[in-house]
């Protein structure tokens, strides 16, 4: 039996998704961030030694980051879905995106969280030193980068209705995170058409809609 360790709030939802995509049972093991530090519990720590979400244990394999399980769980639960074929270009294209969502994509979106979060939890007093630091960063690096992310996956898509081409594929599902801070608090939004819509058709797969159930009920239980 498969066993997703979920930490509320994290990447593991997108873990969760694929599962329900697959069709596979599976169980959900809880954990809480601390709401001062927004850290992972300890006892996290004891299923991987990062401490990090998503983990899964599937029998006597651990396995932890996102695309690693989503590699593993299409590889050996697939059988032949999520994934293009060996021999067609669009693998390479599934794998780019596979890479680039974490790789690529999420450092900057995490680097304007940090920056966000030391302007808004400084002591007021701060406030005129922090935002003297953090602002020219922003501003001059940040959301720059940001910028031409966002741009190069608006021009992607107008060629394409999904990552990898035609076909859903589990790259979809591994640049849904990214895509979905983007919104929360990168500015992406209706400017960009071809990216809220990949959103909006993501959003009405059953599978994606039983996910986030089953994410809210483990969490609220």
């Amino acid at each position: 039996m498969i066993t997703v360790h979920h930490l509320n709030n994290s990447r593991s939802q997108r873990i969760l998704w694929l599962l329900e995509e697959l069709g596979l049972e599976y169980d959900v093991k809880y954990y809480q961030r601390d709401p001062e530090t927004m850290l992972a519990p300890a006892s996290l720590r004891k299923i991987h030694p990062l401490g990090k979400s998503p983990v899964i244990t599937d029998d006597e394999l651990t396995l932890a980051e996102s695309g690693a399980i989503i590699e593993y769980l299409v590889e050996r639960y697939g059988d032949g879905r999520f994934a293009p074929p060996l021999d067609v270009p669009e693998r390479l294209r599934y794998r780019y995106w596979l890479h680039y969502a974490e790789g690529s994509l999420m450092p900057p979106l995490l680097i304007k969280l940090v920056f966000d979060q030391m302007a808004e939890k400084s002591p007021f007093l701060l406030h005129p030193v922090v935002s003297a630091i953090s602002q020219p960063v922003r501003s001059s690096f940040i959301d720059p980068q940001i910028k031409t992310h966002l741009d190069y996956l608006e021009a992607e898509l107008a060629n394409y209705p999904w990552f990898a081409g035609n076909e859903f594929t589990a790259a979809d599902i591994q640049m849904s995170f990214p895509l979905e801070s983007a919104v929360e608090r990168a500015g992406l939004d209706d400017s960009r058409p071809k990216l809220m819509e990949w959103l909006a058709r993501i959003h009405t797969r059953p599978a994606y809609q039983r996910a986030v159930k089953r994410g809210i009920e483990v969490e609220s239980s």
